[in-house]
């Protein structure tokens, strides 16, 4: 496929552009640095800028396209371009950049008529991560059917970007996929990282004790890429084990007094539910933080 690629040079966006040029894509990343990786291409595009968004879709890729007839049309769009998390930028910044470029984005590739959009979402959209205090899930394990009722500008900015979606996928008839994406881990943090999470679990009460491999979220984006006709769907994307070293229930019990369990649950498995994507994507990661740390 030939894919647009936005945000492809963040933390998340370069492993998954990894994974999409090693099953052959061509891919080219939109983002206001360009991304020093082998056989990708870089285009530097303000994506809060409707006019460079629709140009943007409709370049070529790189030179070697001028020796075909047409300039060739984009098969999908990856949107992953976005201010990352809270206290980087000032609220009202961070909220109307991530919901601005998502707008342009889904309508530059709609009335493109582009056939597939898969856009970042977050797990922030269920409210716990950056609350004020804490505030416990409504009950567990937290699926897609979860109240969003979010506290922050960042994911306020993804729910806006979530109905924006929606809208976009009614009016064009065109899939559109938004991945609810858990706190992304890359290779290196393990070691760096999770000693920490093992020793003190309560670092990961803001995670819904989830986390998801960078690897794995490249895999994600592909078998959305090969999985057509579903409409607009949002999926929570993790890993199938806890980011802690403690059981399932040891964590429900220091952590989730009082808070429904809607079924039985195994001992290392995750609160964030990804049986949607397992279902209807055949989404099946293959990293754990466990492999990692072994002696």
């Amino acid at each position: 496929m030939r894919i647009f690629f936005t945000g492809g040079s963040g933390k998340a966006g370069r492993h998954a552009i990894a994974h999409l040029l090693e099953k052959g894509h061509r891919v080219v990343n939109a983002d206001r640095v360009p991304l020093d990786l082998p056989g990708v291409d870089n285009l530097t595009v303000e994506l809060t800028d409707s006019g460079q968004v629709f140009n943007a879709l409709t370049s070529l890729a790189d030179f070697d396209e001028l020796d075909a007839p047409d300039v060739p049309r984009f098969d999908a769009v990856v949107h992953f371009a976005a201010v990352p998390r809270i206290l980087i930028q000032p609220d009202n910044v961070t909220f109307a950049d991530n919901a601005l470029s998502t707008y342009n984005v889904l309508e530059a590739a709609t009335k493109l008529g582009i056939p597939k959009v898969i856009f970042a979402s977050s797990e922030t959209t269920y409210g716990i991560c950056f609350a004020q205090g804490e505030k416990k899930p409504d009950y567990l394990p937290v699926d897609e059917e979860h109240p969003t009722v979010p506290h922050d500008s960042y994911a306020m900015s993804k729910i806006a970007n979530e109905a924006c979606a929606r809208s976009f996928q009614a009016r064009s008839g065109l899939d559109i996929y938004g991945l609810r994406i858990n706190n992304v881990i890359e290779p290196h943090e393990y070691e760096t990282m999770f000693p920490a999470f093992v020793n003190d679990p309560a670092l990961r009460r803001r995670n819904i004790f989830a986390y998801i491999d960078a690897r794995d979220l490249g895999h994600m984006v592909e078998r959305c890429l090969h999985t057509d006709g579903l409409g607009y769907e949002v999926f929570n994307v993790a890993n199938p084990d806890l980011s802690v070293a403690i059981s399932n229930a040891d964590v429900r019990a220091r952590f989730y007094e009082g808070v429904p369990v809607k079924r039985e649950m195994g001992e290392t498995e995750t609160f964030y539910s990804i049986e949607k994507a397992k279902r209807l994507l055949g989404f099946a990661p293959q990293h754990s933080w466990r492999d990692a740390l072994k002696p």
